[in-house]
């Protein structure tokens, strides 16, 4: 195989495990794709809900086509016994002649004893094709390891001038339909969606996937201090549909809400809010890797100002409303451009008649 042949491959596996992106928390969305004399033979994803293994899933398409075969694996296969005998030993099994993959697992289960099993047992191994595109797909689980957080993306929609709702407090729609599409595509892809109090209480949202035919949904989030929000809403009258989990101070009432089915994560407090920090530690112990924070102003604010959003993606529509609007972030303290959150750009480009811009920490 060729570096070109090894990448176009990888590119396949990737995109494969992709699919699995916001379905199979806590574990990572890993792709495999299994070929033999140039020809696939094989091809799985982690299933939903994180077993089976995409490797196991892939081989069993194989079958003993596998023998002698190169696997492209987007993550280190797993060495441990869990739920699952170690996805290493199963292509050992299956007597494949090589291993390519993408970028090592951190796991200290695993952590270079899937590749040492691979090679123990004379099995040529390749790392370290299109690292780049892996570590990014899988950084939510590797921050959950590392970090103890999730990754967070955080979405931003306004008007030209940055504001999200005029003085009345009238904002939908802002942006277009399409751009309304795209979210929800952006909320089926991560494992929870979440929304500060203030939101929660001014729309009303159900935050649920729609209109895509997805059965799937994210885990809703709501971070509050006080709980302050009515138990009437569309999230709590939905809980035990679509799970509610609730980020709250430790001395809010949460009961109401507890008894309609939903989740209570009592978190530390920091000048009179939750504290944004304590809020992904819970979600991470909760088994979450990727976050999806859609407001509003003053949680958008404290997750910025506590360098937790791992990436922007920010909606800008053709309007302008003013200084008088609503702001897209909250007061954040800042009296110093060298104190400002910083963010490289991603990508550029037009949904519908709004202009979407990603952003990744700098």
């Amino acid at each position: 195989m060729t570096p070109a042949t090894d990448a176009r491959f990888m590119a396949l596996a990737l995109s494969l495990g992709r699919r699995g992106m916001g379905r199979v928390w806590p574990n990572p969305a890993v792709g495999c794709v299994i070929v033999k004399d140039g020809l696939i033979v094989g091809r799985g994803w982690t299933a939903d809900g994180g077993r089976p293994h995409a490797e196991t899933r892939a081989l069993a398409q194989a079958g003993a086509a596998a023998a002698g075969a190169t696997a492209y694996v987007t993550l280190e296969p797993c060495a441990h016994h869990g739920k699952t005998p170690p996805c290493a030993q199963a292509l050992i099994d299956a007597k494949v002649a090589r291993v390519v993959i993408a970028v090592g697992d951190p796991d200290t289960r695993v952590a270079g004893r899937g590749i040492g099993m691979l090679q123990d047992a004379g099995i040529t191994v390749d790392s370290g094709v299109c690292r780049a595109n892996a570590e990014r797909d899988h950084a939510g689980f590797f921050l959950r390891l590392t970090e103890n957080r999730p990754h967070v993306t955080l979405k931003l929609a306004g008007t030209l001038d940055g504001r999200i709702a005029t003085a009345t407090g009238e904002s939908q729609w802002i942006t277009g339909p399409e751009a309304r599409r795209a979210v929800h595509m952006l909320r089926a892809r991560h494992d929870a969606v979440m929304v500060g109090a203030g939101t929660a209480r001014a729309d009303d949202p159900s935050l649920t996937v729609r209109g895509l035919g997805i059965a799937r949904q994210p885990v809703r989030v709501i971070v509050s201090r006080a709980m302050k929000i009515p138990s009437t809403s569309q999230l709590a009258q939905t809980a035990d549909e679509v799970p509610v989990w609730l980020c709250h101070g430790k001395e809010a009432d949460a009961a109401d809400w507890i008894a309609k089915g939903a989740v209570s994560l009592p978190c530390a407090t920091a000048s009179g809010q939750v504290d944004p920090r304590a809020a992904m530690v819970a979600l991470a112990e909760k088994g979450i890797t990727r976050v999806f924070c859609e407001g509003g102003g003053m949680l958008a604010a404290s997750l910025l100002n506590a360098g937790l959003v791992d990436q922007l993606v920010v909606f800008s529509a053709g309007a302008a409303i003013g200084a008088e609007g609503t702001p897209m972030l909250a007061a954040m303290g800042i009296d110093r451009l060298a104190g400002a959150p910083r963010f490289a750009l991603d990508s550029v480009r037009p949904i519908g008649n709004d202009i979407c811009h990603i952003w990744t920490r700098a």
